[in-house]
């Protein structure tokens, strides 16, 4: 049973909508988050290198994929600190948990990024 609440938007119609919400978020974690600031700007500053020193189109992509991967990680983490802000104010065990949590995400996906290029480009 569909639901009511939204009118269901199909083909072209859905993707320029959902590409639109896509880049709205984009654009309020640009102007409102410095940590995906920071990430954004050393994804471009790596990922020419990644496409010049790449040895093959697989290191590219591992070596492109790992910087997506943190940006992806950030906005996921940035949502769940929304979601638990709208919440509300006050403190909570969990909240924090959460917040923690989507925090560790990030950082594991910054280890990842950082074990993916220190292999490309310490392999013999």
């Amino acid at each position: 049973m569909e639901s009511s609440l939204k009118p269901r938007r199909k083909g072209v119609a859905r993707i320029v909508h959902a590409t639109s919400y896509s880049l709205r978020g984009l654009a309020f974690a640009v102007r409102n988050e410095s940590a995906f600031r920071q990430e954004l700007v050393g994804t471009a500053i790596l990922l020419p290198f990644a496409v010049r020193f790449g040895r093959s189109p697989t290191e590219v992509a591992l070596l492109g994929g790992s910087l997506f991967l943190v940006l992806i990680t950030e906005l996921v983490n940035t949502a769940i600190e929304a979601v638990v802000d709208r919440i509300g104010p006050e403190r909570h065990e969990l909240a924090g948990v959460a917040k923690d949590l989507g925090s560790a995400a990030v950082f594991v996906s910054l280890l990842g990024m950082a074990f993916t290029w220190a292999t490309v480009f310490l392999a013999p």
